[in-house]
């Protein structure tokens, strides 16, 4: 999935050493607004130090995030994970219509031709004839 707006925050790394392996892990979050009538944010993670050096996110950067939405289960509770795997700067959607359309992101309208008159119109059903000794003209 794909989400596009501004870095608003950036919270502080977490680092920690795997239990499984004996590995240093880091990871920091961050949160995105998105460019709708109604801003949505979104908090995601990007994980590892590599990945967080090659991102190089800052608050304030315009980027569209691509990202996976798993969930885990710990002591009987479910919580989500939004991890980053990808991060384009710019705001992608801006620049392909193809894509606003598919953020939500209002379009531009299309140009309208001027208005033409209207035809006229033909009336297909003839009036049924008055009967005789009626001073109603009316066809129904």
């Amino acid at each position: 999935m794909d989400i596009s707006g501004k870095i608003t925050h950036a919270l502080e790394p977490r680092t920690g050493t795997s239990a499984r392996t004996g590995n240093p892990w880091k990871v920091q979050s961050f949160v995105i607004e998105t460019h709708e009538q109604f801003p949505k944010h979104c908090v995601f993670d990007v994980f590892g130090e590599d990945r967080l050096k090659e991102f190089n996110i800052q608050v304030g950067d315009e980027l569209t995030v691509s990202f996976d939405i798993d969930a885990h289960e710990y002591n009987g509770r479910w919580f989500n994970s939004i991890r980053a795997w990808r991060v384009q700067r710019g705001d992608v959607a801006a620049a392909d219509p193809a894509a606003q359309a598919a953020y939500g992101a209002p379009t531009a309208p299309a140009a309208v031709a001027p208005a033409q008159p209207a035809a006229p119109t033909q009336n297909v059903a003839a009036p049924a004839p008055a009967e005789e000794g009626t001073a109603d003209d009316l066809p129904f």
